[in-house]
């Protein structure tokens, strides 16, 4: 079972990566980092055309990076929010690599020193 839970991890991982090397969505995620924001105001900060800056909200809607809520005052209008349990995970993976590549770098640090030292003569 837990084969599938790190799988399933591994998998939804992998597809916030994906929708988060494009800088385009790498920037949306930027920008609702600042707060919520309509629709409207994450078209106008990009000088591209309308829909695709919706096809880039559609992928990082999908994956889970961002979701879509409907004001209620206005039902045309939605409102867009960064979700926090994706960064988070995927900030903690990334605390895990730095920390065992640290590991690594300590070691290698290590074994540099001890080969370096100077011989010891006979007493």
């Amino acid at each position: 079972m837990s084969i599938s839970i790190t799988k399933s991890k591994n998998d939804r991982r992998d597809q916030w990566l994906a929708a988060l090397a494009h800088p385009t969505r790498r920037r949306i995620v930027e920008i609702l980092g600042q707060g919520p924001k309509p629709a409207s105001e994450l078209h106008n900060s990009f000088g591209i055309a309308g829909p695709a800056v919706s096809r880039h909200l559609r992928v990082l809607r999908e994956v889970g990076l961002i979701s879509e809520h409907r004001v209620a005052e206005d039902k045309r209008v939605r409102l867009y929010t960064l979700e926090p349990q994706p960064l988070d995970e995927l900030s903690h993976w990334l605390e895990e690599l730095s920390h065992a590549w640290q590991l690594q770098l300590d070691s290698f640090k290590d074994y540099v020193a001890l080969r370096t030292r100077e011989p010891r003569g006979p007493r």
